[in-house]
């Protein structure tokens, strides 16, 4: 039968962070997979294994239009991030945390060349330079990457295919998540589920 999740561990060290300990900072790469499922009969969501095959993170969106409020809970049902979409002009969707962490995504209009990839600007509550300040989501068709406002890789989002020779689709709804070392993934998760949510995947 085929699994979902990777079945090989991946080290990591878990504790070390950019600027505080968290146990969601390591210092190595980690890949997750993100099934968009919820675990919950009839609704909507999506549910997030570790390189272990261990569940981390779960969304249950009960609202079948997705217009209330989503939460993104560790495995413990502890909610991490709360979601609310703002409709009008410029759709966004804003996420924030029990610590104070807010940010607000939203397409990027700038006109660019045919062809070329499209994004979506998060911009941090507390950031007073939009430049310095927000991270990018570049979608490029089947993968998507976000970056900080340098241009560095934070993560890649893309289909989840097997290892093996034959390399299995596991179809649209199954994604492996690569989170680069010293990235906060709860705050990554964060940004993919308000990125979902624009996107109508929730």
């Amino acid at each position: 039968m085929v699994q979902i999740h990777p079945v090989q561990a991946v080290p990591v060290n878990s504790g070390v962070g950019e600027v505080k300990s968290s146990s969601y900072v390591t210092t190595e790469q980690e890949s997750f997979t993100i099934w968009m499922r919820s675990l919950v009969y009839h609704s909507k969501g999506c549910t997030v294994f570790d390189s272990k095959g261990n569940l981390l993170y779960r969304v249950d969106n009960y609202d079948s239009k997705s217009c209330g409020e989503v939460y993104l809970m560790d495995l413990y049902g502890e909610v991490l991030f709360e979601f609310q979409q703002r409709f009008g002009l410029f759709r966004s969707c804003e996420g924030c945390n029990s610590t104070g962490t807010r940010f607000r995504l939203r397409k990027n209009f700038k006109i660019s060349p045919r062809g070329s990839s499209s994004s979506y600007k998060v911009v941090m509550e507390s950031c007073k330079d939009d430049q310095q300040s927000c991270y990018k989501i570049v979608n490029h068709g089947s993968v998507f990457t976000i970056e900080d406002g340098s241009g560095r890789l934070m993560a890649e989002v893309k289909r989840k295919q097997s290892n093996n020779i034959n390399g299995l689709d596991f179809g649209e709804d199954v994604l492996t998540m690569v989170v680069e070392p010293q990235v906060d993934h709860s705050f990554i998760m964060g940004i993919v589920i308000a990125y979902g949510l624009l996107k109508c995947k929730l």
